[in-house]
């Protein structure tokens, strides 16, 4: 089977490739490389042993978006491109509106013209905001706290419109926690450009001292060490997952959404605490303000997944950790020659 891979070049896309690769998938990429770079994508070939076929195009491109599928007989896309910064989205909220809906209809319009009904969507847990209750269900009431979580909404909506208009199209809306976490061989990893909107890409900048230290916003939480609490998952887990729902569509129409978690908290602290266990770093850290927005506790009632996917989380905090470290460290070095 070939995969279209939308976004491939990136931090999740890059590591899904790689398992599409090792399960015999055919993999084409479409990335236009605004946040990521071409060298992960030989580096995702050379962790595979196997090749991929990358195309440089804005999914707003009709034209260079039909040559895809007019050069490739695709059977399914996981859609992964899009921008994804809480903080920028709020600053910039047509920008993410405009790039995020629009990309993901000319993609749906492609789709269409060329026959190729099966869709992965890489959704996000950000669409419960604060949630009422934990762990969070599916079915839990959806509330985004921000223009991001807000165009992910508006997607999943658009695609459930979609797969009622006809029986072919089967969908899965996968709704990702936390990840973090790298492969193993510490080749691929989250490099994200500026400063890290994310936990753990700001603790391996602090280890490797290209920061100074870690802020911690707020810890006055209702959580046992005043820091919030958050459900972390192991990139390479979530990669396993999208092969799962790729499965699933070959046997279902529709439009289902899954929560791909592990369903287990760790405070802010205790992931520090894991790294430097890990690393053999330790982390400076200074307490600041609490961020608009941020709930004490978010993790994931992930059995839905496991029930009708067949995909559970297997990768420990710790693993987590390791694997960070191993490609920051790797990274670094590769920066510094």
């Amino acid at each position: 089977m070939s995969i279209l891979v939308t976004g491939g070049a990136g931090y999740i896309g890059s590591h899904t490739c790689v398992e599409l690769l090792q399960a015999g998938y055919d993999v084409i990429v479409v990335d236009n490389l605004a946040n990521s770079r071409e060298e992960t994508l030989r580096e995702v070939e050379a962790i595979s042993g196997e090749s991929l076929t990358c195309y440089s195009t804005n999914l707003l491109d009709t034209n260079g978006l039909d040559q895809v599928f007019e050069n490739h007989t695709i059977d399914a896309v996981i859609h992964f491109a899009g921008l994804k910064a809480v903080g920028e989205s709020v600053e910039k909220p047509l920008h993410y509106y405009e790039t995020n809906l629009l990309s993901t209809i000319q993609l749906c319009k492609a789709m269409e013209r060329h026959g190729v009904h099966k869709l992965v969507f890489s959704s996000s847990a950000t669409v419960y905001g604060i949630p009422e209750q934990v762990p969070v269900h599916e079915n839990a009431p959806i509330q985004a706290l921000n223009p991001y979580g807000r165009t992910k909404i508006m997607i999943e909506e658009i695609l459930r419109d979609l797969a009622a208009t006809d029986e072919k199209w089967s969908i899965s809306l996968l709704r990702y926690f936390n990840p973090i976490g790298a492969h193993k061989s510490g080749r691929i990893g989250e490099e994200p450009s500026g400063i890290p909107n994310n936990l753990m890409p700001y603790i391996t900048q602090v280890a490797v001292g290209i920061r100074e230290e870690l802020s911690v916003f707020g810890d006055d939480y209702p959580t046992e060490d005043g820091t919030c609490i958050r459900d972390y998952i192991h990139v390479v887990d979530l990669a396993l997952g999208h092969l799962k729902a790729l499965e699933k569509l070959e046997e279902t129409s529709g439009a289902q959404a899954y929560n791909l978690g592990t369903g287990n908290g760790y405070s802010v602290l205790e992931v520090v605490a894991a790294f430097e266990e890990a690393s053999g770093k330790t982390i400076p850290k200074k307490v600041v303000e609490r961020r608009p927005g941020d709930a004490p506790v978010t993790y994931a009632d992930a059995s839905k997944a496991e029930r009708e996917l067949g995909w559970k989380a297997e990768r420990g905090l710790g693993e987590m950790c390791e694997d960070s470290w191993r490609w920051q460290s790797h990274r670094a070095k590769q920066l510094a020659e």
